[in-house]
């Protein structure tokens, strides 16, 4: 009898040593994997200054339109912001990735990083100076974004020379977490700045912050475009569309988002819904807006899992169904605080399609594409959210605010399920055994 009791607690005590590591161990499957930080020091020093040069353009993109604004206390001059944005994001987005498939990639970001800086200098001047020269401040953002399109595509291009495809999508859920962080403080900082001390320090912290990323990129290798580059040009973009155009997986990266953004975005209809459904105010909007980058944000934190899963497309499928599914639920309820779970929801669905969209095209496409493809991949990410900002203002005037998120919602997963059945290749695509 006293032997049985003995073995009992015996077992007990067994159990209760080897619950904790039980749950730390689960617990080490979820959380952010850190794998790639470890294994190269390029990489983890590419995220340290990117991190903080994130942060640093999250202010000016924020300082900019309240500097328009009380220059000009003009709704439609803040509108015309995005769109001196727009058009050089579009049109050097494809061109960039041509370039960024014909020289050193290193190079490139080391002199787009640079030339960023210099215009955070020219902002910074023109606050110090007291000018009120709105075109100044339009002509800013426009290089700004052309620049940035020129930049992203090398940048892009960075990751398979540096880290093994299996860590790829760790490496990718490490970077949502820096741009989520960049997204949440870069804006509540800028309002602290301008508030307290003026437009000057908002830009000077930007273009002292450009340091970080220039000291990054300069640590890494050299970064030529395997087999010599081809010559940028339009021919090099016409070829890199042709390329995209015979690759279905590929492409069906591109074209899922579309879906998503197109006609899932409901962020126009933020301020009116706040008013009108939710009985509130620019704040009941703003958190709206936060809910859907703290989503992302807490759910690149808990991606420990991203590494394991090969179905890589099928987990795409997956998150855009969600990302519907959510944007839906949002469109039905009366309640702030469900809507706000549910833009969460959202946000960390888009963000687990962004990882797997991104491993696909960083595995699947040959080196000396993936600047160019990348140059999609930016026109995509970019313009898809202001088409959807068009479809869901248009579609209100028809259904109503809530009938068109509704709609936006289910198109998203009636498409989204469309492309599954017709196209069963992508669902099927082996981050192993890569094939685009």
């Amino acid at each position: 009898m006293g032997g049985r009791e003995t073995v009992s607690v015996t077992d007990q005590i067994e159990d209760e040593v080897a619950r904790p590591a039980s749950l730390t161990a689960r617990f080490s499957r979820v959380a952010l994997d850190l794998a790639p930080v470890r294994s190269s020091r390029p990489f983890r020093n590419l995220l340290i200054g990117d991190a903080v040069s994130v942060v640093g353009t999250q202010v000016t993109a924020v300082a900019v339109p309240l500097q328009v604004w009380d220059q000009t206390g003009s709704a439609a001059a803040l509108g015309l912001v995005g769109l001196a944005g727009l058009v050089p994001l579009i049109v050097f987005g494809l061109y960039g990735g041509a370039v960024a498939d014909a020289v050193d990639r290193r190079k490139l970001v080391l002199v787009t990083t640079a030339a960023q800086a210099a215009l955070s200098a020219v902002l910074l001047t023109q606050a110090v100076a007291g000018l009120h020269w709105t075109w100044l401040l339009y002509l800013v953002v426009a290089f700004q974004s052309g620049l940035f399109a020129l930049d992203s595509p090398a940048r892009q291009a960075f990751l398979p020379r540096l880290l093994p495809p299996h860590q790829l999508p760790a490496a990718n859920a490490l970077r949502q977490v820096e741009f989520n962080v960049g997204m949440a403080f870069g804006p509540l900082l800028a309002g602290v700045l301008v508030g307290t001390f003026g437009f000057w320090l908002a830009y000077g912290l930007d273009a002292v912050s450009f340091a970080a990323s220039l000291w990054a990129v300069a640590s890494l290798p050299a970064m030529a475009p395997e087999g010599g580059g081809r010559r940028a040009g339009l021919a090099s973009v016409v070829e890199g569309l042709a390329f995209l155009m015979t690759r279905k997986v590929l492409m069906l990266t591109f074209v899922v988002d579309i879906i998503a953004m197109v006609f899932g975005m409901p962020r126009a209809l933020f301020p009116p819904l706040a008013e009108g459904v939710f009985h509130g105010g620019p704040s009941t909007a703003g958190a709206m807006y936060s809910a859907l980058a703290a989503g992302a944000l807490v759910g690149a934190l808990f991606g420990g899992w991203f590494s394991r899963v090969h179905r890589q497309g099928l987990a795409v499928l997956a998150a855009i169904v969600a990302w519907g599914v959510c944007i839906l639920g949002f469109g039905l309820t009366g309640s702030l605080w469900l809507a706000l779970l549910l833009l969460a929801g959202a946000g960390a669905a888009d963000m687990v399609s962004a990882v797997f969209r991104t491993a696909i095209l960083q595995t699947a496409a040959p080196d000396a594409m993936r600047g160019r493809l990348g140059g999609v991949f930016i026109v995509v990410v970019a313009g898809g959210p202001r088409l959807g900002d068009v479809r869901s203002g248009g579609m209100a005037s028809w259904f109503g605010l809530q009938g068109s998120v509704i709609v936006g919602g289910l198109l998203v997963v009636a498409l989204t399920l469309l492309v599954a059945a017709l196209v069963p290749r992508f669902a099927a695509y082996d981050s192993r055994h890569p094939e685009p």
